[in-house]
């Protein structure tokens, strides 16, 4: 492995100055910095983000941390915050957990990270007291928790008052629901908006008719068939999200139950999955691009020097998307 050291033999000057030169020190002279990046492009080396923190006191680095591995939400989230980083001049670095207990903050800042972007935190997570007690900035996507933080978040009122209009002009009477973890923000604030909205219409949703879980295709999977399986099933049935209801569209054919013949499936995200022509689910869509993009926008505010202003929050509002899983209530 090349390192500076035979970065600096090779250009006849010292360690020190090999890194000062390949970060534009303005004490370095141009002659020399000409002969250290001649010598580092001859050797092939390229100086890692951590060394060049440590060296320079800076890093460009931003973490954006998920625990819910199996979850593609994210994959639709990690390109459009990217991009918009590196417009920024700074890196996006995917950080891996299963959970948000033990030594993640430590490794965040082992990592040599300027600060973090938190998409999965839970209400009950300590990383944010964490985070907040080593001076790491940070910035909540799609979440919040017990930290007073710069947040991205949506606003679900707009996208499930027209739905519930909608199902309500369709003759439907009777709701079922998945709904997320209990634990998640996401998970409370959506299930507190469908549960106002449907009852502003008549549309009764009864605890025997809802079940909850994790934001993914097997929650919908099992839910669905719980919630299905019964004699006098409703005729609506609420997806947390969109993973969710692929989990229900999928129980509903092992089932051999017509949708949206016999029940309508709703989800929330409007991922590109659910405009698939196979698919066509209706949905409360956001713009999860531009929501990205502004995270990523926060996180540089604050990693480039404004960490003394009041935390910010944005909403992104939402829009009811109906396609081929709603249709007119049976009964």
């Amino acid at each position: 492995m090349i390192t500076s050291k035979d970065v600096a033999r090779l250009a006849g000057v010292s360690q020190p100055t090999v890194s000062r030169a390949l970060n534009d020190h303005p004490k370095v002279s141009a002659a020399t910095k000409q002969k250290v990046r001649e010598a580092a492009r001859a050797l092939g080396y390229a100086p890692s983000a951590v060394g060049r923190a440590l060296s320079t006191g800076r890093t460009t680095r931003v973490g954006l941390v998920v625990t819910d591995l199996d979850n593609q939400f994210y994959s639709y989230v990690i390109a459009p915050m990217h991009d918009e980083l590196g417009r920024l001049g700074h890196e996006l670095v995917l950080v891996t957990e299963a959970d948000e207990t033990g030594p993640i903050a430590e490794r965040l800042i082992s990592l040599g990270l300027a600060g973090v972007v938190l998409a999965t935190t839970t209400v009950d997570s300590i990383l944010p007291a964490r985070l907040q007690d080593r001076g790491m900035p940070f910035v909540y996507f799609n979440r919040v928790a017990g930290v007073e933080a710069d947040a991205v978040v949506v606003d679900p009122s707009a996208g499930v008052e027209a739905l519930a209009r909608a199902v309500a002009d369709a003759g439907h009477k009777r709701a079922a629901a998945i709904f997320g973890p209990h634990n998640t923000s996401t998970g409370e604030e959506r299930e507190r908006a469908m549960r106002a909205a449907l009852e502003e219409v008549g549309i009764s949703l009864s605890q025997r008719d809802v079940v909850h879980g994790p934001f993914d295709f097997e929650s919908g999977r099992r839910g669905a068939h719980e919630l299905l399986g019964r004699d006098g099933a409703p005729s609506l049935l609420i997806c947390a999200n969109d993973l969710v209801a692929l989990g229900a569209l999928n129980a509903a054919a092992e089932l051999d139950i017509d949708v949206p013949g016999r029940v309508s499936i709703i989800g929330f995200d409007d991922l590109p999955p659910s405009r698939w022509a196979l698919v066509q689910l209706s949905t409360v869509a956001y713009d999860l691009e531009a929501m990205s993009r502004e995270a990523a926008r926060l996180i540089v505010s604050r990693v480039q020097g404004d960490r003394g202003a009041p935390a910010r929050r944005v909403a992104f509002g939402t829009t009811w998307v109906p396609r081929a899983t709603v249709g007119p209530s049976p009964r």
